[in-house]
């Protein structure tokens, strides 16, 4: 292991490299371009180990890794924004297919207007469509969550999707442990899943079905999401004992008497932490799996820290119905007795979380019900 200086982009970049990857396919976009730029300058120097392919668009991208692993390899890429819109189609695809593949979204808002700030709305728009989805706080998390997530995709037969924010994270240089790739390698194993091509025998694969069969089918898909706790939990003690750390899914840090917490993802949650001590009794609930979603993890730490309000950060909107976490929230303790009021600050657009802004919503009441929001411009 050694402690590097790097970017998110760059502990991503690394840490697939480690991992041994058959194939990359790459189509550079902002700001995710420097991800598959050091993969293919690993290529270039004979450290990938596996092929990398430059290809036209983001839809080429996600078809080439979808063709690839039908035949058993072991895939990557990387987009964001409007080119994770782009393959929307193939993304349904891929997860429909039970391929596991790894992409990493680097969060952009998306147009109209152009705008570079990381609003998570490209990769939230995406919450339906059957991927895993991790989101990390810093580039110690970017490293890790890739590695646990080719084990987590080819485990369940599931496409797993890691996610951070532009800029905040991707261009931010900050030291990582990187492990060596020998140690890596050894937690995730070769490629263990069975091709669903094999070159030579000729087949039908993913013809027309009927309704009764597709319900069959999401209803696999869904019960597969739901071994996601366990597993993970397995992962992370097997980073435990190799590497010295691990994760919860659901990241819970309540000071002794807190009532209140702050419900944050990504960037914002590293935010959070550091401006802890400023914030008079209050907790933080870092949520690093999105989906499958964290309903019970969530309201174990509710019902055990006693927690009466928890304030959301979305970096996103759902136009028409609010903050996107603050809504899964809502649903998760829906049921609970006297669950706590639930206020969401949306940030959407990508806009910059503060400490005068945590604190100025703190010292701030809302209405009694659970549906309070406010609007980042309003601190």
């Amino acid at each position: 292991m050694a402690l590097k200086m790097i970017s998110g982009n760059q502990a991503a970049a690394i840490a697939v490299q480690r991992v041994g990857v058959d194939l990359v396919t790459a189509y550079p976009i902002t700001p995710q371009t420097a991800i598959v730029e050091a993969l293919a300058d690993f290529a270039a120097n004979g450290e990938l180990g596996g092929d990398f392919v430059s290809v036209e668009s983001e839809y080429a991208a996600l078809a080439c890794c979808n063709g690839a692993a039908a035949t058993g390899a072991r895939v990557f890429t990387a987009t964001g924004s409007h080119g994770l819109a782009y393959m929307h189609e193939m993304i349904h695809w891929c997860s429909g297919a039970r391929l596991p593949i790894v992409m990493v979204n680097v969060n952009r808002t998306i147009g109209a207007p152009w705008c570079l700030d990381p609003d998570q709305g490209d990769s939230l728009s995406q919450r339906d469509t059957g991927w895993l989805q991790l989101y990390c706080a810093n580039g110690q998390e970017v490293f890790d969550s890739v590695i646990q997530a080719f084990i987590l995709a080819e485990k369940l037969l599931l496409p797993c999707m890691v996610v951070f924010d532009g800029f905040y994270i991707s261009h931010t240089y900050e030291v990582v442990d990187v492990a060596d790739e020998e140690i890596v390698r050894k937690l995730v194993g070769p490629p263990a899943f069975a091709p669903q091509v094999i070159p030579g025998q000729p087949g039908n694969l993913h013809g027309l079905s009927t309704g009764e069969t597709q319900l069959k089918l999401v209803k696999e898909r869904h019960q597969a999401m739901s071994g996601v706790p366990l597993l993970f939990a397995q992962i992370n003690a097997a980073f435990n004992e190799q590497l010295g750390r691990s994760y919860n899914i659901v990241e819970a840090m309540i000071p002794p008497g807190a009532k209140r917490a702050v419900v944050a993802v990504g960037a914002t949650a590293e935010t959070v932490r550091w401006a802890l001590p400023a914030l008079d009794h209050t907790g933080l609930i870092q949520l690093r799996l999105f989906r499958p979603f964290p309903a019970a993890e969530i309201r174990e730490v509710v019902r055990e820290k006693g927690l009466n309000e928890l304030l959301v950060i979305d970096r996103n909107c759902s136009v028409g119905m609010g903050g996107i976490f603050a809504q899964e929230l809502r649903s998760a303790l829906y049921g609970m007795k006297s669950p706590p009021l639930v206020r969401s600050l949306i940030l959407a657009g990508g806009v910059d979380l503060t400490e005068n802004m945590l604190l100025d919503l703190l010292q701030s009441t809302g209405p009694e019900e659970n549906f309070a929001l406010r609007w980042g411009d309003e601190f």
